[in-house]
């Protein structure tokens, strides 16, 4: 965001920087009317060229970080994935653990149940 705000500093600066030394150089020059005209229709077109390119170099920083981006998020998702795949592996590992130790518990604990059951008969 603060290169963002850098940019657009630079390009607010560039551009008044710019009229301002046109209009400066236009007024004090020794010339005709008709010559300034010219010369102020002259600068214009010239920063307006300017600044079409400079905005279409931003658009096109603007559209690779994007796209940069999106890229980071697809690989940041897939390895989210594998990462939720392998810890439901290793929780259903662990609940085949439970089980079978709680079976194991049960038929130990009804094995008791019976031992005593037949000592007190």
């Amino acid at each position: 965001m603060s290169d963002h705000d850098d940019f657009g500093a630079f390009l607010v600066g560039f551009l008044v920087g710019g009229l301002s030394g046109a209009i400066t150089a236009l007024l004090l020059a020794p010339q005709s009317g008709e010559e300034t005209r010219t010369m102020i229709k002259d600068r214009s077109i010239e920063l307006r060229d300017q600044a079409s390119a400079t905005v279409e170099e931003s658009i096109d920083k603007a559209e690779k970080a994007a796209n940069d981006a999106i890229k980071k998020a697809e690989t940041l998702l897939e390895q989210a994935k594998t990462k939720a795949a392998e810890v439901a592996e290793q929780g259903q590992v662990v609940l085949e653990d439970t089980k079978a130790k709680a079976a194991k518990t049960v038929k130990s604990a009804t094995k008791g149940d019976k031992g005593e059951a037949s000592t007190k008969a």
